[in-house]
C-alpha cells in the first residue's frame, strides 16, 4: 500500500521554526510531485509548497521566503522547513504526492502546527 507519514508538527511561538517530514512509499516517491498543503479551521485546503522529482519548486505567496521545501531521494522523504512562523500559519499540514501525468493524488494524515504565544 502507498503510505505518506508526516511528523514534526507541534506548538511554537511566533517567529519560531519547525521542520516537517513526510516519509513516502518508495514505489511512488521518485516520479511523483511532492507537496505540502494546509488547512486551517474554517478555511479551505491550500497549497503551501511543492517540488518535482527534478527539484523544481513552487510556493504560495504567503510563505515564499519563509518556508523551504526539499526532498531526499535516498530516504524517500520530503521536508518543509518553516521559519519565521506566524499565527496565520496555524493549520493541519498535509503531505501530498501527485503523479505528473495522470494527476493521481495520495495524501497523508496530516500534522498539526500551532503558532501561538
Amino acid at each position: 500500500q502507498v503510505q505518506l507519514v508526516e511528523s514534526g508538527g507541534g506548538l511554537v511561538q511566533p517567529g519560531g521554526s519547525l521542520r516537517l517530514s513526510c516519509v513516502v512509499s518508495e514505489s511512488i516517491f521518485r516520479i511523483h510531485i511532492m507537496g505540502w498543503y494546509r488547512q486551517a479551521p474554517g478555511k479551505t485546503r491550500e497549497l503551501v509548497a511543492r517540488i518535482s522529482s527534478g527539484g523544481s519548486t513552487n510556493y504560495a505567496d504567503s510563505v515564499r521566503g519563509r518556508f523551504t521545501i526539499s526532498r531526499d531521494n535516498a530516504k524517500n522523504t520530503v521536508y518543509l522547513q518553516m521559519d519565521g512562523l506566524e499565527p496565520e500559519d496555524t493549520a493541519v499540514y498535509i503531505c501530498n504526492a501527485r503523479h505528473p501525468f495522470i494527476a493521481t493524488d495520495y495524501w497523508g494524515q496530516g500534522t498539526q502546527v500551532i503558532v501561538s504565544s
